[in-house]
């Protein structure tokens, strides 16, 4: 995690088209300088819980991985979780550790981790911008997702800012 730093608002606003709520830190940055993926905290401003640690900023980041989605690759992985236990046994781990880490920072009282962990796949970008935020192995369904996904940012930055940068 780093601090979020001068623009970065800016830049994730205009890659999720309104103000971010909840932010705490920059979990990971492209290879282009703009975050990725950001922590949120367990609680937005208002009280609300949210229990959504990670989430991925970039738009072609975030349509690359919806795309996964619509091609099922979310049933694939959810079928794979009964039938491989290996993978299952990471899968609650991932969920396992989400959970303490939201916990050290705010507990909600709730067992309930995000992208349907432990027992399903519910939602790819959760599980990406996990194991963008810890590296490989963070996250099974994240490292097999990310590996899918074409190089994101190799046509450069994915926002323009008033600033410049």
């Amino acid at each position: 995690m780093e601090p979020v730093q001068e623009g970065d608002r800016e830049a994730i606003a205009a890659q999720i088209g309104r103000a971010p709520r909840g932010l705490r830190a920059i979990a990971h940055r492209c290879p282009c300088g703009l975050p990725s993926t950001v922590q949120t905290a367990p609680r937005l401003e208002d009280g609300t819980p949210f229990p959504t640690l990670y989430y991925a900023t970039c738009p072609r980041l975030t349509s690359r991985i919806g795309s996964l989605e619509a091609e099922g690759v979310m049933r694939e992985q959810t079928e794979r979780l009964d039938r491989d236990p290996e993978f299952a046994a990471a899968y609650r781990a991932a969920h396992e550790a989400y959970l303490a880490e939201r916990d050290a920072i705010e507990p909600l009282g709730t067992d309930v981790s995000a992208g349907g962990m432990p027992d399903r796949v519910k939602c790819l970008h959760v599980h990406v911008a996990h194991t963008l935020a810890h590296g490989p192995g963070a996250n099974p369904v994240g490292d097999e997702t990310l590996a899918m996904l074409p190089d994101w940012w190799a046509s450069g930055r994915c926002v323009n800012l008033h600033d410049g940068s």
